[in-house]
C-alpha cells in the first residue's frame, strides 16, 4: 500500500472491533470518500471513549497474522529466541523485506494514534483516563523508535507534508515527561476504574498502571545509560521510587479473543511449520536444566528431546533432516499444542498475550545496583535471585526447583547441531564473583525472563551485547555480515516514496546511512 503517512494517520471514521472495541480505521486511499461513508460515525460521544482505548490497546501488541511480519520474522530472530526454518524467509539471513517492514510501523500510525489522539482532545487532561492514554502512547512509540530510530513523532497525526521525524533523544525526553506526569496525576486517582473492562491489560486498575509505568520508565532510562548517564540515573531513581512491578500478580497481559482475528500473535503463527526453537535459547535452557524448558517449547516431534538451530542457516543447511520442523522443538504448549501427528497443531489463539512481566522489573533493579544509583532497600544479587524467582512463579515453577536453580553452577552447553556450535558462554547461574560476570548473568537471566518479547530483547541485547548470542551461520546482507549484527530497521520505502524530504532529514539525524548496520542514538558499542 503505497500511501503518505499523513494519509495514515488522518483516517478517523469509527467501526467495531468484535467483542469488545471500536476501531478508528486507517489504511485507506480515499479520505473524502471515508468520510462520507453511510455507515461511519460522524461524532464521537462519551460512550465510545472505552473502546478508543481498547482499539489502541490491541492493535500496538500485534495480533493474528501481523504479529509475523511486525516481530517474528525480525525482533524475535535478532534476539534468538527462534530461528526459521523456511529458505524462503531470509530475514534470518538478516535481508531486509521492503515490505514486511512495513507491519511493525503501520499498526501504530494507523490505529494507535487517531485512537490516542482522539482521546488526548476528548478527555480533561486531569482524568486517570487521560493519565492512561499517555502511558499507552509511551509504550507504543518506544518500539517503534527501538526499531527504526528517528521517526515522525511529534508531528504524528498532523495533517502536514512533509511529516518530520524527531530524534531519538527528543523522543525519549518526551516519554520520561509523559510518564512523570501521568504517574503524579494516577497517585490522586487510586480509587478511578478508568475505562473499567475495556483496558484490556489491567482492568481499570491503577495502582497496577503506576507500577507498569514506573517500570517502563525505569527500563527506558538504562536504554540511554550508556549514551546519557547522568540522565538515566536521574529518571531511574525517580521510577524506583515512584514503585515498580513487584509481585507476579502486577504480570501485564493482555486479552485476546478469536473474534475478529484477533488471536494471540505468537499462537496464531505457531502453527505455520516456519520458526523452531534457535540454538541459543537450547544452549541456556539445557545447560542450565532450566525448568522453563518444557514450558518455552516442546520436544521435536521425531527426537522427544528439546532441540533448537542455528540462526541463518541456508536452504543448503535448511535441507539437511536434522533441521527440519519435525526435528526440532515448536514453543510451548501455552501457545500451541501437538496432537500427536508431526504437523497437526492445535493452537491456542485466545491466550492472553505477554505485555511485561514483574521479573523484569527485579533485573532493571539489579541492573541499576550494579552502577551504583539509589536502588533504596536491596542489593544487586538479591535482586537478580527474586528476577529469577518472578520469572519462575510466573511460569508456575516455585519451590525447591527454583532455589535449586538460583544456586546452580551448571553452565551452557554445545547444542550438539550441525555447525557443532561451542556453548554459548561460560557463565552459571549462582551469583559472579566480580562485577563482569554479575553484568553477564542479569543480561542472561533478564533475556530467559523477557521470553517471548523478542523486541524488547533485541532492544537489550543492542545496548548490552549480552548474552553473547551466536553469529549467524549466513548473511545476504552485504552490510550487515555474519560477523556483525543487525543494529536497525531501514526507514520505510513508502516513506521515501511520499515523505522523501523528512526521510533524508532523519537519516542526517540517524549519523549514518539508512541501512541495518547503523546504530541507534542509545546504541553505543
Amino acid at each position: 500500500m503505497k500511501l503518505a503517512l499523513n494519509k495514515y494517520i488522518r483516517a478517523t471514521t469509527l467501526g467495531v472491533l468484535t467483542g469488545s472495541a471500536m476501531v478508528v480505521a486507517g489504511c485507506t486511499g480515499d479520505f473524502d470518500e471515508l468520510n462520507t461513508s453511510r455507515t461511519a460515525l460522524t461524532a464521537i460521544t462519551d460512550a465510545e471513549i472505552p473502546y478508543l482505548f481498547s482499539r489502541a490497546q490491541q492493535q500496538s501488541s500485534y495480533s493474528a497474522g501481523t504479529y509475523q511480519t511486525a516481530q517474528n520474522l525480525f525482533a524475535d530472530l535478532y534476539a534468538q529466541y527462534f530461528a526459521t526454518t523456511t529458505p524462503n524467509f531470509q530475514s534470518d539471513r538478516y535481508f531486509m523485506h521492503p515490505t514486511w517492514i512495513d507491519n511493525h510501523w503501520n499498526p501504530v500510525y494507523t490505529q494507535v494514534v487517531p485512537q490516542l489522539q482522539i482521546l488526548f482532545e476528548k478527555l480533561d487532561k486531569s482524568t486517570s483516563q487521560y493519565a492512561l492514554a499517555n502511558i499507552w502512547w509511551v509504550f507504543s512509540f518506544h518500539r517503534v523508535t527501538d526499531y527504526y530510530g528517528p521517526i515522525p513523532y511529534s508531528e504524528a497525526g498532523k495533517d502536514a507534508t512533509p511529516i518530520k521525524y524527531d530524534s531519538q533523544e527528543e523522543i525519549y525526553n518526551d516519554f520520561f515527561k509523559r510518564l512523570t506526569e501521568a504517574t503524579a496525576l494516577l497517585k490522586g486517582k487510586t480509587t478511578d476504574k478508568p475505562y473499567g473492562t475495556y483496558d484490556i491489560v489491567y482492568g481499570g486498575d491503577v495502582n497496577k498502571w503506576i507500577k507498569f509505568a514506573n517500570t517502563l520508565r525505569l527500563r527506558l532510562a538504562l536504554r540511554i545509560s550508556k549514551v546519557n548517564p547522568a540522565k538515566a540515573k536521574t529518571e531511574a531513581e525517580a521510577a524506583i521510587a515512584g514503585g515498580l512491578l513487584t509481585d507476579v500478580a502486577d504480570n501485564a497481559y493482555m486479552a485476546k479473543s478469536l473474534l475478529g482475528g484477533d488471536n494471540n500473535g505468537l499462537a496464531t503463527i505457531s502453527g505455520w511449520g516456519e520458526f523452531r526453537m534457535s540454538a541459543a535459547m537450547e544452549s541456556v535452557l539445557k545447560g542450565y536444566d532450566d525448568p522453563r524448558i518444557g514450558i518455552y517449547f516442546q520436544p521435536a516431534f521425531l527426537t522427544k528431546t528439546y532441540e533448537g538451530i542455528r540462526n541463518g542457516l541456508g536452504p543448503t543447511e535448511l535441507a539437511v533432516a536434522a533441521n527440519s520442523n519435525d526435528n526440532n522443538s515448536n514453543i510451548g504448549e501455552r501457545w500451541i499444542r501437538n496432537t500427536g501427528g508431526g504437523s497437526a497443531w492445535d493452537r491456542q489463539l485466545a491466550v492472553k498475550q505477554d505485555v511485561m512481566h514483574t521479573a523484569e522489573a527485579y533485573f532493571l533493579l539489579a541492573e541499576a545496583a550494579l552502577n551504583g544509583w539509589n536502588v533504596g532497600s536491596g542489593t544487586a544479587q538479591s535482586f537478580y535471585e527474586k528476577g529469577i524467582q518472578a520469572s519462575m512463579e510466573g511460569w508456575g515453577i516455585t519451590g525447591a526447583a527454583v532455589t535449586t536453580y538460583i544456586n546452580s553452577t551448571k553452565t551452557p552447553v554445545a547444542p550438539g547441531d550441525q555447525q557443532q556450535s561451542a556453548a554459548l558462554s561460560n557463565i552459571p547461574v549462582k551469583w559472579g564473583a566480580t562485577e563482569a560476570i554479575q553484568r553477564e548473568q542479569v543480561a542472561t537471566q533478564k533475556w530467559l525472563a523477557l521470553y517471548p518479547d523478542g523486541i524488547e530483547a533485541w532492544s537489550e541485547f543492542r545496548r548490552t551485547r549480552l548474552p553473547k548470542l551466536y553469529p549467524v551461520v549466513n548473511s545476504v546482507n552485504t552490510d550487515v555480515p555474519t560477523t556483525a549484527v543487525v543494529r536497525r530497521i531501514p526507514f520505510l520505502l513508502q516513506e521515501k516514496q511520499n515523505n522523501g524530504a523528512a526521510v533524508e532529514a532523519a537519516t542526517k539525524l540517524l549519523g549514518g546511512p539508512d541501512n541495518a548496520a547503523t546504530p541507534l542514538w542509545w546504541d553505543k558499542n
